[in-house]
């Protein structure tokens, strides 16, 4: 098969591509594949009403019969676009470009998690009220206080006091920031789990624990991680996630509770360095075996149904 990965930033070639761009492609070359790095800012879209394509220094990508979106937060309209128009050209994708706009907005993944039965910690989504008081007593203290964009623990606050609680929700209110305000699992302890779902399985899983009195667990924030094993009930909600999302390919964050397993976010776009260093894991030939089995599923649909 002929793979794109759609990557980002200012390099053209594997070599300056992320640990995670050159894991998938060296999986894919490994099982007999041929592979392209393609960098979604350099890409275009030359839309008419013939024949739409996406364009690439000059060049029409037409031959490809997987792509592999890695888009970033920081790109997610322009990149979602150019997944869109080779969905629209009949491309496979591993991951389609509204769900990865969906996973990226806070508020349309909680709507989304309550809609499919998926226990998350309870939630308040604001804009701007004056009824900030209302606001502290229904979700009650110490509280996490998040913007509705933030990505790898930036944007999360944690607000033990009611004086501090108010402080954090009118700043950002200033700020005119969509805001989320959620109750503080204390027996979580700084901790959470990232289950990796490909396909129907969960493939890898890692606690991640805070190292000092962070409450925030991401490794981007300095957090340590050690692979675990699920229980039945976490593998399931953590499938659920993901399939309320719609990404077949993804990250789904947890964590332990009294209440059971609470889901925090399903990542579109997971890392791999983190858990295959920490499980020892091949989550690269995972990922790769599964777009090579669907694609070819969708191509030979496509050529029944021609």
């Amino acid at each position: 098969m002929n793979i794109c990965i759609l990557t980002h930033g200012k390099g053209r070639f594997v070599r300056g591509s992320t640990y995670s761009t050159r894991k998938l492609y060296a999986a894919a070359v490994a099982r007999g594949h041929t592979v392209r790095v393609i960098n979604a800012n350099l890409c275009y879209i030359q839309v008419d009403t013939d024949k739409p394509k996406v364009m690439y220094e000059g060049e029409s990508l037409d031959n490809f019969d997987a792509v592999i979106p890695r888009i970033m937060p920081g790109m997610t309209g322009y990149g979602a676009a150019i997944v869109r128009q080779f969905e629209m050209q009949g491309v496979y994708t591993s991951a389609r470009s509204i769900a990865i706009v969906r996973s990226r907005d806070k508020f349309r993944s909680i709507q989304l998690f309550s809609k499919n039965n998926v226990m998350i910690p309870k939630t308040i989504i604001s804009r701007e009220t004056a009824e900030v008081e209302d606001l502290i007593e229904q979700i009650g203290l110490p509280m996490i206080i998040k913007t509705a964009r933030g990505t790898q623990g930036k944007g999360v606050v944690l607000a033990e006091t009611r004086k501090a609680a108010k402080s954090v929700i009118q700043a950002f209110y200033v700020s005119g920031v969509n805001v989320l305000m959620q109750e503080y699992i204390e027996e979580a302890a700084g901790s959470d789990i990232r289950a990796f779902v490909v396909g129907n399985r969960v493939v890898a899983s890692m606690k991640r624990q805070s190292l000092d009195d962070d409450f925030r667990s991401n490794l981007h924030q300095g957090g340590e991680g050690v692979a675990i094993k699920l229980t039945d009930e976490e593998r399931k909600v953590a499938l659920r996630a993901a399939k309320a999302m719609g990404l077949p390919i993804c990250g789904v964050d947890l964590i332990r509770s009294t209440k059971g397993p609470l889901v925090l976010e399903v990542n579109s776009n997971p890392g791999l360095e983190g858990i295959q260093k920490v499980t020892g894991r091949n989550v690269a030939d995972k990922m790769i075996e599964y777009i090579e089995l669907n694609a070819k599923r969708k191509n030979r649909k496509d050529r029944v149904g021609a």
